[in-house]
């Protein structure tokens, strides 16, 4: 026991070393291209070198931890310390919509935006005290792996992996979406092929190594991003106010945002209605919606697949909940920082944009026009000319930019903030690395997700189960190659912004996988038939909402009964679908998202379709609890193994085999 002791801190030392010296040579690099951005290196250049250098650090890490052995490569052989897996698992939640889309729906939304934070946040909450440490006792190297146990047989072991493909594929749409935007704003390719380029950057973080390799590479993705996260703001309030602290002087951010509204309104740079939605709580969602983004994130977080197997590499239970709460520290960082973030921004777009002649508009905001993520006054910002002649259109146009003139996509706040306040462009591509580091270690953790449920709940443990070890990786790298890009393809056609993607995949993993997870360890007379009932009941009543509300709105409206869709600007009310499509607030050239109503408002009840899962989960639970006690209650041996996976001590349920 000494010596395996001895052992996990001499490991845990080995790692301090290698990453504190990955952080220094980090710095080193960021200083290096700002030296070299002095003396003239053209913009193009330095973003080339942000990109790649990163892409190579992460693609040497996952050479360097490829493995043959199955434990390593499912769950990295369960001997992650708990401090790296909380790291692990910050960079695996900071996904492109954390880091790219949280401090823009901020921005945007206003009050409305913190439903996100408070979810996501409080999600962990869930993790540590109803999920996570009692699969890490169970053993499991996957999420339906435990459902296959816990009741009896395959039929629940391919209903898991359905829900977990349909969750998880859809989160990860939203991260290769991400990378394509990075990629086509700072290598200047067309978005359509930026998109596979970020996904060579994803497969060579994954598919040697599995776990092992995601685990090491996640742990340097969340140094990149939180520190590209933090410097621009704090340089931002040290340039403002004097204080290199943005969370804390956010509230004077606020004050001056504020001050400069008032200015705007009475020199005709904006309208009440233009900023009614930034500082009138439900103006983009109602309270019952609202309140739905709140508990569906907060419940999806305990229940995606992704982030509980974070929890199966740890080398006890004890070290799974400490990882929860590394992991609630680390994801805090950022998240504490981005209403500062949102202001900062908003300031400066006030400041440095809005008020300012169209004929004198700085070059960058053309570059984001042209892949569509910034409109002025109404159309892409895709050159100087196209600006000029869209406002003259615009009857008694005053000719500078204001605020009903100016539509910047979410998904652009943060990656544009530098630009926007003038920064060095150093800067610029120091946040596209960070907003790069996000997304891949997110779209990592995805793909291992699908690829090992694939391989080792389908292919394994119900088509073959007498596969060697060769043939399962095998089968597993392939399965990984073959979703990766099929997500590829399907982020390149633009499905929906990045937060409506990821809002969807939480509803989806609530409906199918909470009742059933929480059920299974919580109350031991959960039966099979109730769980597997629970399951279809739940998660497909979410699926049919989503794809109806989201692809069938007139149906959702003429069937369902939808009577809260308004008028953005105005607030009138607008239950006739035709009038809907014909009033042009709602026709604007934008994705569907959780920021359109059109398109996540028609449905029963007014439920946006992000908050599906507050359809589903309520009557999975019913199903199972009613389906439990009119049934056959578990065998003795069953009850017997939930009481034993509760038990903080003791040893591990399912002990790995020798391969």
């Amino acid at each position: 026991m000494a010596t395996q002791s001895q052992s996990t801190a001499a490991f845990t030392q080995q790692l301090g070393k290698y990453y504190a010296s990955y952080t220094g040579a980090f710095v080193a690099f960021v200083v290096l291209l700002a030296i070299l951005e002095w003396i003239g290196v053209p913009n193009r250049v330095i973003g080339y070198l942000f990109v790649f250098f990163t892409l190579a650090v992460y693609a040497m890490i996952g050479i360097m931890s490829r493995t043959a052995q199955v434990s390593e490569y499912y769950v990295a052989g369960r001997r992650v310390p708990a401090f790296y897996n909380g790291m692990a698992t910050g960079a695996d939640w900071m996904s492109a919509a954390s880091f790219v889309g949280m401090a823009g729906t901020l921005f945007l939304l206003g009050y409305d935006g913190i439903a996100w934070v408070l979810g996501w946040t409080g999600g962990y909450v869930l993790v540590s005290t109803l999920v996570a440490p009692f699969l890490r006792k169970f053993g499991a190297y996957t999420v339906p792996d435990f459902m296959s146990h816990r009741y009896g047989g395959n039929f629940a072991r391919f209903l898991a992996v359905i829900v977990l493909v349909s969750c998880s594929f859809t989160y990860i749409v939203a991260q290769v979406y991400g990378t394509g935007i990075i990629a086509s704003r700072f290598l200047g390719m067309p978005f359509e092929i930026a998109v596979f380029v970020g996904l060579a950057g994803i497969l060579l973080c994954s598919m040697l190594g599995g776990m092992r390799a995601v685990t090491w590479t996640q742990i340097a993705q969340y140094i990149i991003l939180i520190i590209a996260y933090l410097l621009p703001v704090i340089i931002l309030s040290t340039q403002k106010y004097g204080i290199p602290i943005p969370q804390l002087m956010y509230g004077q951010a606020i004050q001056d945002i504020t001050a400069r509204e008032g200015q705007m309104l009475q020199t005709g740079l904006a309208t009440a209605a233009a900023l009614k939605p930034h500082i009138v709580p439900f103006q983009t969602y109602s309270p019952l919606n609202y309140f739905g983004i709140i508990l569906c994130m907060m419940v999806g977080t305990a229940s995606l697949p992704h982030i509980l197997m974070r929890y199966f590499t740890t080398p006890s239970v004890r070290e799974a909940r400490q990882s929860v709460a590394w992991s609630l520290f680390f994801i805090f960082l950022l998240y504490f920082t981005a209403p500062a973030y949102a202001a900062f921004s908003k300031l400066e777009v006030y400041t440095e944009i809005i008020g300012r002649d169209i004929t004198q508009l700085r070059p960058w905001l053309f570059t984001w026009g042209e892949i569509g993520l910034i409109k002025i006054c109404g159309k892409d910002a895709v050159n100087l000319d196209a600006v000029i002649a869209a406002c003259k259109a615009i009857a008694n146009h005053p000719g500078v930019v204001r605020l009903q003139d100016f539509n910047i996509n979410t998904d652009v706040i943060v990656l544009s903030t530098p630009e926007i306040a003038g920064l060095p462009y150093v800067i610029s591509g120091l946040v596209a690395a960070g907003g790069l580091a996000a997304a891949l270690s997110t779209a990592d953790g995805l793909l291992l997700a699908i690829a090992n449920a694939l391989s080792h709940d389908i292919y394994y443990k119900m088509l073959d189960p007498n596969a060697s070890t060769v043939r399962r990786l095998t089968v597993a790298r392939i399965l990984l190659l073959v979703v990766a890009v099929c997500a590829a393809y399907v982020a390149s056609t633009r499905p929906a912004d990045i937060l409506a993607m990821v809002g969807w995949a939480f509803s989806l993993a609530m409906a199918g996988n909470f009742p059933a997870l929480v059920m299974g360890i919580w109350w031991k007379r959960t039966t099979t038939t109730a769980a597997v009932l629970g399951i279809i009941a739940g998660f497909g009543l979410c699926i049919f909402y989503l794809v109806c509300t989201r692809y069938f709105p007139q149906a959702g409206v003429t069937y369902f009964g939808m009577s809260s869709l308004t008028n953005p600007t105005t607030g009138a009310n607008l239950v006739d679908i035709a009038k809907v499509m014909a009033d042009p607030k709602w026709v604007a050239d934008v994705p569907a998202s959780a920021a359109n109503p059109l398109q996540s408002k028609v449905g029963w009840f007014g439920l946006n379709n992000i908050n599906c899962g507050m359809l589903g989960a309520p009557l999975g639970f019913i199903v199972m609890i009613v389906v439990s006690l009119l049934g056959k209650e578990p065998s003795k041996e069953m009850q017997a193994f939930v009481d034993e996976i509760r038990k903080p001590r003791g040893q591990t349920v399912i002990q790995d085999k020798a391969s």
